[in-house]
């Protein structure tokens, strides 16, 4: 990942998504890679084949709106994707933003004790007692970079993956109980790897979302093509269909919401459909996990994280 041409690594990607076909092109001759060619796209747009080339090379870094959407046209990019191109177009102050903490393969980040306990401190109070208050809906708080940052008591207890220092990312591609966990697997990894390009937008120069690009990129194939697509979907609400070794089969309605006047956190809250059977074996769930967490001191401050193992 170059962070120093987001916007030519951006329109190569998508370039090479498209079949001649697909715009109306008769397929003619070997082609070297797939997708279009630079002139296609140039000629397809209304624009110069060197004004193009100069784009995808970084070598124009202030092209117009007009120009940008043609191209998103003729790369077949919805609103969203489209949206995403523009915003990589846009001058952006020099310098990083503070990212959403580093992290390990497998889940725990490095340092996850001490560095956990610091982040978890970014998240509101009244944020902290929100999620604690519910039995029945599993929450938890989350970086812009998928690090854990806090859960209540009955997102712990889906997996072990939804605790402080977990990076939610790395887990899903690299352990594989959490591929066993979920059911679709395939689908959640497409939606993870899009949503964290839509949140980045074009900070793609972040030390630390490079780190975690590259650790995932190296050790998960699926993860390296993923990324290599530069697909962009913003977070939504979504259906996440478990397999729980304690419960069975269940599914839950997932809603990620922001959370005002923090550095990108986001609130991810779960609920299954009302008097479904997995409300009823999200309730089970829950009465499985209580014996744990009934042993805390009631008069203690809950700190929102995960019990100690």
């Amino acid at each position: 990942m170059d962070g120093t041409n987001a916007l030519g690594e951006f329109l190569r990607a998508r370039r090479g998504l498209v079949r001649p076909e697909d715009v109306g092109l008769r397929s003619s001759g070997l082609r070297r890679v797939p997708g279009l060619r630079r002139e296609e796209v140039a000629m397809l747009a209304g624009i110069s084949s060197d004004y193009y080339l100069r784009l995808e090379q970084g070598r124009d870094r202030n092209p117009s709106v007009q120009v940008l959407e043609a191209i998103a046209r003729v790369l077949g990019l919805d609103a969203d994707a489209t949206a995403h191109l523009l915003g990589l177009a846009q001058p952006r102050p020099s310098g990083t933003r503070p990212s959403g903490g580093r992290g390990t393969g497998g889940g725990r980040s490095r340092g996850a004790g001490r560095g956990a306990a610091a982040r978890a401190a970014a998240v509101p109070v009244s944020i902290l007692q929100l999620i604690d208050g519910w039995t029945d809906n599993p929450a938890y708080v989350q970086s812009r970079l998928t690090d854990v940052l806090a859960v209540n008591r009955l997102c712990a207890a889906l997996s072990p993956n939804y605790a402080p220092g977990v990076n939610l990312l790395r887990a899903v591609f690299l352990d594989p109980a959490e591929r066993e966990l979920r059911r679709d697997w395939e689908e959640a990894t497409e939606e993870a790897v899009a949503t964290l390009r839509a949140r980045v937008g074009p900070d793609v120069d972040d030390p630390a979302l490079r780190e975690l690009v590259g650790e995932l990129s190296v050790r998960s194939d699926r993860f390296r093509r993923l990324w290599g697509r530069h697909d962009v979907l913003p977070r939504r609400g979504l259906v996440r269909r478990l397999r729980h070794p304690r419960v069975g089969d269940i599914e839950l309605h997932s809603d990620k919401l922001t959370i005002d006047g923090t550095d990108g956190l986001t609130l991810v809250v779960f609920h299954a459909e009302p008097g479904s059977r997995s409300a009823e074996l999200l309730r089970i769930l829950g009465s499985l996990a209580a014996p744990e967490h009934d042993q805390r001191d009631d008069h203690a401050p809950d700190s929102g994280r995960a019990p100690e193992p």
